[in-house]
């Protein structure tokens, strides 16, 4: 009989895709997907390290699963992603019963480090960055179990040369390498060939993706293996200027036949071009959503964060996006209680925030990560209740904005597409809409996930619309794919 496999995601998008890389592995090598722990033979947890609680979440995790590795000592435990690149060892001194440690560079180890577990015993395999070439390394060379069919995430670029204060992602996922575009573009139509309908381009920058390939084909002691327009773009063979790519990608994966909607997570706003705007309003596939994160609204915390950016700059590229996109919608990132934030600074993000009106937003409470700058300025963190007490305030004023963005939808007839039934109402079907805006409605007959109906808008609230149903107008077409590997 095949083993079976259960693999839990905590994190980012990044790391929702580097899960579907892992399934896919395990399905190709035989397995099947559990429906729970208790009947998996193999079980991986695929971490975060972006939240101070994101520890507490996977040793909590792994105390439950001790219970069960004594009741079936044949069980592999698997701990991989961020938290794994940063804590190492640490992880199998803290949960001996850990099997298998991997990071976030050896994603494509996950079958053989497992067979050398079963073989030799315990293994910990920590990969201190991706090599450019090392192909095995980079998603598109791996099989994918998709968890939505008729959508699917495409990495462009792996790690980020920013180096924000409060964030760990440099140093868990390595400086930045983007994917060359004549790739990113044959991967996008397969999976059109799959039925696949909607994209979501995945980086940690977007909008700098491509500036090193650009660098790189313009050095003639680089080397030149392949055509200009494979690795960059015909647009960028034509001009050969050292620039981010991230527009051209956007129209040429956005042009393609069978595409529907396009999207794409996360910008920086430093590195935001109004080029990328206007291609976002000239390409039809394009959603007219904007994840575009604030941080602060503070230029002297902006400054700490070493954001690289003003409030008043943040501003003025979102009036340009808004100026450029007919109805975009803005989503934001949000950090209350940065160390040093003083009472005017919160008052500046307030303001800044109520400036923006932002469409919805992340907001959080400042965590320190070890081995992030911030986590060291521990004389100037704000006290946790006051920290608390600024994040409600936050929390009302785009509330605020986000009701009043919802409710000047009340009437419109919006494309959806469909997500299947509502979680709290299974008589519901939810969707979403180009706005990324989440959309209740009912329906008299079954309607397969992944279609596009209109529905038209009969209330508003904080965080969804509710809606009646007018009629489908694409059916899904999409089918299961199974992966397989080659060899």
């Amino acid at each position: 009989m095949s083993k079976s496999y259960l693999v839990r995601t905590y994190g980012c998008q990044m790391n929702e895709h580097d899960s579907e890389r892992i399934a896919g592995l395990l399905e190709a090598d035989g397995m099947t997907r559990a429906p729970d722990a208790d009947s998996a033979d193999v079980i991986v947890l695929n971490t975060c390290c972006i939240r101070e609680n994101a520890d507490n979440k996977l040793y909590g995790a792994l105390g439950n699963l001790k219970a069960l590795k004594e009741k079936n000592p044949d069980l592999q435990i698997a701990v991989s992603g961020c938290l794994a690149q940063k804590d190492r060892d640490l992880v199998r001194d803290r949960a001996g019963h850990v099997d298998v440690v991997f990071g976030t560079h050896n994603v494509h180890r996950a079958v053989e480090l497992l067979n050398h577990a079963a073989e030799k015993g315990p293994i910990v395999e920590i990969l201190e960055e991706t090599v450019r070439g090392d192909a095995e390394a980079f998603p598109s060379a791996l099989p994918t179990r998709r968890e939505v069919d008729h959508g699917a995430w495409v990495t462009i670029q792996i790690g980020c040369d920013n180096n924000c204060a409060f964030c760990i992602v440099p140093a868990v996922r390595g400086p930045e390498i983007s994917r060359p575009f004549g790739e990113l573009v044959e991967e996008v139509g397969s999976l059109v060939e799959d039925g696949v309908s909607e994209i979501t381009l995945l980086g940690q920058n977007v909008n700098s993706y491509g500036r090193d390939l650009a660098l790189t084909r313009r050095d003639p002691s680089k080397g030149r293996d392949g055509d200009d327009a494979w690795w960059c773009g015909a647009q960028w063979a034509e001009d050969r200027r050292a620039r981010p790519l991230f527009a051209d990608l956007l129209r040429e994966v956005g042009s393609i036949e069978g595409i529907h909607r396009v999207r794409f997570t996360s910008p920086h706003p430093k590195d935001m071009r109004s080029e990328t705007f206007l291609a976002m309003a000239e390409t039809p596939s394009a959603c007219e959503h904007l994840h575009f994160p604030l941080q602060s609204g503070s230029d002297s915390v902006l400054a700490a964060m070493h954001r690289g950016y003003t409030a008043e700059r943040f501003l003025a590229k979102l009036t340009d996006a808004r100026s450029t996109i007919p109805g975009v919608a803005i989503s934001t990132d949000i950090i209350v209680g940065f160390p040093g934030e003083t009472d005017d600074d919160f008052e500046r993000t307030l303001e800044v925030a109520a400036a923006a009106e932002f469409d919805s937003a992340f907001t959080f409470v400042f965590s320190p990560r070890p081995g992030t700058e911030a986590a060291d300025m521990e004389e100037r963190f704000v006290p946790h209740d006051v920290a608390v007490e600024r994040y409600e305030r936050l929390r009302l004023v785009i509330e605020r904005s986000s009701r009043r963005a919802n409710e000047a939808r009340l009437g419109l007839v919006e494309e959806v597409t469909v997500e299947g039934p509502s979680k709290k109402d299974p008589s519901v079907l939810t969707g979403r809409t180009r706005r990324n805006t989440l959309v209740h409605f009912a329906s008299e007959a079954p309607i397969k996930t992944g279609s596009y109906a209109e529905v038209r808008i009969t209330h508003a609230r904080v965080n969804h619309l509710l809606g009646e149903l007018i009629g489908v107008t694409i059916a899904a077409r999409h089918r299961t794919r199974i992966p397989v590997i080659a060899g």
